[in-house]
């Protein structure tokens, strides 16, 4: 997959706020009602997709069109109707179009970092950065908080991405698979895939040599951080080296042509693909990333030529590929970039390009016990801003640890001992449950 470069190089608490559920239609004694009814679904998620969209796509050119607006901000691009009454979307985006019943679409979510490293961290932790402290990313929390198979990642990051661990530690980072599968082929993940002749009787030999020089080292590693990651990471890559479960995991050669059909060629349908395996053979979390969206000149053709077809064909065989399978209750599917697009179209080139604005974006999500077929939240007549009270990324990360069952007002405390709330400062969005 390419590498997209950006422009710049680079309990839980107030579980329920009048003001914020009053602004969206639902309202404290109807919430209180609608949950002692059960009506109201529970957490539902084991595992997890995080889509990545680096770069930070359009809002207004994507799921939020503003075909009324002015000249010069509603662009080229026209909504069609969705399988939803009521939701449109681009027209760049039919086959999402038809499965609309399937996500949420989150509109008008808002904050202040317009460069892309903080945005990035921003969206992927839920939690503001600060220089002082690295805030683990949604993966490495669900690596403490959900156990997994000893022969299985918990968490895969294909072919790499913005999810770290921050300060929980190594032993929580990503495995990285360095690439993306290509369709009906077998994948090989360095650590994972066993190659130049290499038997698995030869690395149980080794392991018993590492595990004799190990002892020795023991009393050093009990008080470092680092080599207490290393060591499990080690340990880790033997269980998946030796496990035919994990190898079989990533080989989407082996997936049956008439589900792997429903996936384009392309690298990040392909990833889609990819994901799906994983979650089904046990992997707690993956992340997936389609970069390219930091369109300041030449907005539309790039858009319509290259990002939406890819995420249209992709994501939607994600969802649609989920649920044949069964697993889209089970499984909580986030779908972010870190800002999105000014609604005014820039001059610098004759086509016209977009520039970096977190005042107002989209996100998506989906399964875990959240409801598809929605909208949630509502941007100004022309998408520069909330028409009401603004979603925060803080209020979104907080409902994705809820849909896996994790508390986003829980404490862990960093090497040094300092307390700090997994979500500082989100509320759980009650209508997604709803």
């Amino acid at each position: 997959m390419t590498l997209h470069r950006t422009c710049d190089g680079a309990s839980r608490r107030d579980f329920l706020r009048v003001g914020a559920l009053s602004a969206t239609g639902l309202t404290l004694g109807n919430y209180l009602q609608m949950a002692e009814a059960g009506e109201v679904s529970p957490a539902k998620g084991k595992a997890a997709i995080f889509i990545d969209l680096p770069g930070g796509p359009s809002h207004i050119d994507t799921f939020d069109p503003k075909p009324d607006a002015p000249d010069g901000i509603r662009g080229t691009f026209q909504p069609i109707e969705t399988n939803v009454s009521g939701i449109r979307i681009s027209e760049h985006l039919p086959k999402l179009a038809q499965c609309a019943d399937k996500f949420a679409i989150l509109r008008g979510v808002s904050h202040t970092l317009a460069a892309h490293r903080l945005g990035q961290e921003y969206v992927n932790t839920g939690s503001k950065p600060l220089a002082s402290l690295e805030y683990p990313g949604f993966g490495a929390v669900v690596t403490k908080e959900l156990p997994v198979a000893d022969d299985l990642p918990p968490f895969v990051a294909v072919p790499r991405g913005n999810q770290r661990a921050g300060f929980l530690g190594i032993q929580y980072a990503p495995l990285n698979t360095g690439q993306t599968p290509s369709a009906g082929q077998r994948f090989s993940v360095r650590g994972i895939s066993l190659g130049n002749g290499m038997t698995v009787q030869q690395i149980e030999r080794r392991q018993g040599l590492l595990s004799d020089l190990d002892q020795t080292f023991r009393h050093v590693e009990q008080n470092d951080q680092l080599l207490v990651g290393l060591n499990r990471f080690h340990q880790k890559a033997f269980d998946m080296i030796t496990s035919p479960k994990a190898r079989e995991a990533f080989d989407v050669s082996r997936e049956s042509p008439s589900f792997a059909k429903q996936f384009s060629k392309d690298p990040f349908s392909q990833s889609c693909l990819l994901a799906i395996r994983l979650v089904e053979s046990g992997v707690r979390f993956v992340s997936l990333s389609l970069g390219g969206w930091d369109t300041h000149r030449d907005n539309f053709t790039k858009l319509s030529t290259e990002q939406l077809p890819k995420l249209d064909a992709g994501l939607s065989a994600l969802y649609t590929g989920l649920e044949q399978r069964g697993l889209l209750e089970s499984t909580s599917v986030m779908a972010t970039g870190e800002f999105g697009r000014t609604p005014k179209i820039n001059t610098r080139t004759a086509e016209g390009g977009r520039d970096h604005y977190p005042r107002c974006m989209f996100m998506l999500m989906a399964g875990g016990g959240i409801r598809g077929g929605q909208v949630i939240g509502e941007s100004d007549a022309t998408a520069a801003g909330p028409k009401n009270e603004a979603i925060k990324p803080d209020d979104v990360a907080a409902s994705f640890y809820h849909s896996l069952g994790i508390d986003p007002n829980r404490e862990y405390h960093t090497d040094t001992g300092r307390p700090i709330t997994l979500v500082r400062d989100g509320q759980v969005i009650p209508q997604l449950f709803s």
